[in-house]
């Protein structure tokens, strides 16, 4: 296949989710915004996100997350005030950068739960053009980021990408989907298999599907043609079928195990917790103290 022509500009994420593992943290306050030592799990997306080149993130969230608007707006003027009477030019210079990170576009999602209504919601904004597709919980952490490497891997060859990770434990087969086909180099496959949670005891590969995808715009087409005939009570309405649909009409997806990076999930207590952990011990100000408590506290 040629070399796409196209450019990745624009990301989707799907921020819309209650946070229900959270509560009671999470009934006034999105789960999005829960901090990784001194900046909210989103910022870290939306920053891996820039880096890849991504000009414009559209934000998909409900009536619940106006702090995720707030945090990447521009400071308030009585912030900028109070740091600048305080000489805090370094923290004012952080919370500008903060707002311009991107252009910020946000949605309210209307339509049935799971993962294919937050793209449906956005194709307006997204049009003809392929885009990424991710979530406000989990991420890689690494050199190079791993939408630098998706994006990589798209300019060289086009079509569809998911970013995929090996499966480390037999439960993981019931949380991901897995994917299986063509090896066509070391941590590369053709995708000819989409399974959602298999679980461990038949999976078609070791290969999970997780935290994001390059998408072409046609899974729009699939999406539409998919939603009269979903029944709320057999489960939520997810992209995967769809994707499956594409993969077996002739569109080419490939999975691409992200190299060099650690897969983090703060969706659940116990990862964030870990999570939390793991980039506090890298903070330079904080991490030899952390260090210490933690051995006094584990010994």
């Amino acid at each position: 296949m040629q070399p796409s022509s196209v450019p990745i500009k624009k990301a989707v994420i799907a921020a819309a989710g209650f946070g229900t593992r959270f509560l009671p943290q999470t009934k006034s306050f999105p789960k999005e915004m829960l901090p990784i030592v001194d900046k909210p799990v989103i910022q870290y997306i939306v920053e891996e996100l820039v880096e890849a080149g991504i000009e414009d993130i559209v934000l998909v969230t409900g009536y619940h997350k106006r702090a995720i608007e707030d945090h990447f707006d521009a400071p308030s003027a009585d912030l900028v005030e109070k740091l600048e009477a305080s000489g805090k030019t370094k923290e004012l210079e952080i919370v500008n950068k903060v707002s311009n990170l991107a252009n910020f576009i946000y949605i309210r999602q209307k339509g049935h739960q799971g993962n294919a209504t937050p793209l449906i919601n956005a194709e307006h904004i997204i049009g003809n053009e392929p885009f990424i597709y991710t979530f406000a919980d989990d991420f890689f952490f690494g050199t190079p980021s791993r939408f630098k490497q998706m994006v990589d891997l798209y300019n060289q060859y086009g079509g569809n990408v998911l970013c995929c990770k090996k499966i480390n434990e037999p439960k993981e087969y019931s949380q991901y989907g897995i994917v299986a086909g063509e090896q066509i180099a070391d941590g590369l496959i053709n995708v000819k298999t989409i399974v959602e949670k298999p679980g461990p005891e038949n999976p078609p590969s070791d290969l999970a599907s997780v935290s994001g995808y390059i998408l072409q715009p046609e899974i729009f087409n699939y999406i539409r043609e998919a939603m009269p005939h979903h029944d709320p009570a057999t489960g939520e309405f997810t992209q995967q079928p769809m994707m499956q649909q594409m993969i077996n009409e002739g569109h080419i997806f490939r999975a691409l195990e992200i190299k060099n990076a650690k897969y983090y999930d703060s969706g659940n207590k116990l990862d964030y917790v870990k999570t939390v952990i793991d980039f506090a011990l890298r903070n330079p100000e904080i991490s030899e103290e952390l260090r210490e408590y933690l051995r006094k506290t584990v010994s």
